[in-house]
């Protein structure tokens, strides 16, 4: 453990949030120990904003809500206080401590050595022991604002190296999650993983499959809607960390690496990266809706050869055969599902809607999003895909005058396939 005095440091309190400044005071006032840890610490020596300031304390989660009206208590592996300011909320954790055999339970670790439940406390020097990467074992003392830093925390931030404390693999074994969060922390903050570190990835990868699937979504988010999402994509696969979130896309990859699925998911990343760094909006329901669409298409194509569906119906059915098969890894909220399935059914109008159709379709709640992803699927298969991808955009990107242009144009150039053929009238037999 390295102590370093505030004179000898670039950490003021300015840059910590004032909501972070009040529950630090308050647990110090109260007689307690009281450390801003982790990202938060980090990203300030490394001048970085930090999006969320986390707290530990020597208080036990029920002596904090005793100190914190707006305090509620979350968490069953490890109790947590989130302190709620409004939509700001800080939260506090009781220092972790080692575990040690006996009949309480407070700790709990499955066959593989994962742990289910962890409400072990302890002191400053035991919990840092227990943090994953030494750059996350930084702490801010609220009492002198010193920091103390474990393991060679601050060492390995001017190295720009992302190190596990303690053994590897059983760290991973504990929380196969840590994995992912080494290939983010490289990436997000410009670092390399340490041999030691990155050396038994490949092989305890198929651990992620065990992690339940509402957390392994939270988890997707930070990894891809950051702005290092190719950066993150890449690694994952060359350390079989992908293959565990989305067999189905794998699969693909792996049956065809250089077909339209591996331009589809290229093109997915850059363009969600160039979203989240323009300030843009970044949806999960379209990213899934892209990321799914090929294991959809193939689904699709073998339900058609099985049962002589059409195509419509076809589609219709693998929707929720794919959606169904993602969520047992990474559950997907409803409210992003269900609008993942309508940019999949506008996928089969496209075609059917050229002319004057075109006007009332794209008054589609979904079109945009739609469009979007009819855009990605001409990049990656170019053909008849990129031809109408072109009608598409000459008339989303036209004026009112030239739409009606283009329409006409269209309409003159054949019959709509969408419109149905009169049928001829039966010759009349004689009575």
């Amino acid at each position: 453990m390295q102590v370093v005095a505030r004179k000898h440091h670039t950490i003021s309190r300015k840059q910590i949030s004032e909501n972070a400044i009040k529950v630090l005071y308050r647990l110090h006032k109260s007689g307690f120990k009281a450390y801003l840890v982790g990202g938060g610490v980090r990203d300030i020596l490394l001048g970085l904003q930090p999006k969320d300031f986390d707290v530990v304390t020597n208080a036990t989660p029920e002596e904090i809500k005793k100190l914190f009206r707006n305090c509620r208590l979350v968490g069953r592996r490890f109790r947590l206080a989130h302190i709620v300011f409004g939509r700001d909320i800080i939260e506090v954790a009781t220092l972790r401590g080692h575990h040690v055999d006996s009949g309480e339970k407070i700790s709990k670790t499955n066959a593989e050595g994962r742990l289910l439940r962890d409400n072990v406390y302890g002191t400053i020097d035991e919990d840092a022991e227990r943090r994953d990467f030494t750059v996350n074992a930084l702490y801010y003392d609220i009492s002198d604002f010193s920091i103390h830093s474990y393991g060679g925390g601050l060492q390995d931030l001017e190295s720009r190296t992302i190190r596990l404390i303690g053994d590897p693999q059983k760290r991973y074994r504990e929380d196969p999650v840590r994995m992912l969060r080494a290939v983010r922390f490289a990436t997000k903050l410009g670092m390399s993983i340490d041999e030691a570190a990155s050396q038994p990835i490949y092989e305890l990868a198929p651990l992620l499959k065990d992690i339940p699937a509402a957390r392994m979504y939270e988890e997707v988010l930070k990894l891809f809607f950051n702005g290092q999402a190719q950066n993150n994509f890449t690694m994952m696969r060359d350390y079989g960390l992908f293959e565990p979130l989305f067999p189905q896309v794998e699969q693909l990859l792996t049956e065809d690496s250089k077909g339209p699925s591996q331009k589809m998911l290229q093109a997915i990343m850059r363009n969600t990266d160039a979203r989240v760094d323009a300030g843009k909006t970044v949806t999960p329901a379209f990213f899934y809706a892209a990321i799914l669409w090929y294991p959809l298409q193939q689904r699709a194509d073998d339900i058609a050869l099985e049962s002589g569906l059409s195509s419509f119906d076809a589609y219709n059915t693998a929707m929720g055969d794919v959606m169904e098969q993602q969520c047992r890894s990474i559950s997907i909220p409803r409210r992003f599902s269900t609008p993942a399935k309508d940019i999949w059914q506008l996928q089969l109008r496209f075609d059917r809607n050229q002319g004057t159709r075109a006007f009332k379709f794209i008054e589609h709640p979904k079109f945009r999003a739609a469009y979007d992803l009819l855009l990605l699927r001409a990049e990656a298969e170019g053909g008849n895909i990129a031809k109408s991808a072109a009608w598409w955009r000459s008339f989303v990107e036209g004026s009112e005058e030239q739409r009606s242009v283009i329409a006409r144009s269209a309409n003159k150039g054949g019959r709509n396939r969408n419109t149905r053929r009169r049928r001829k009238p039966k010759p009349k037999t004689a009575e």
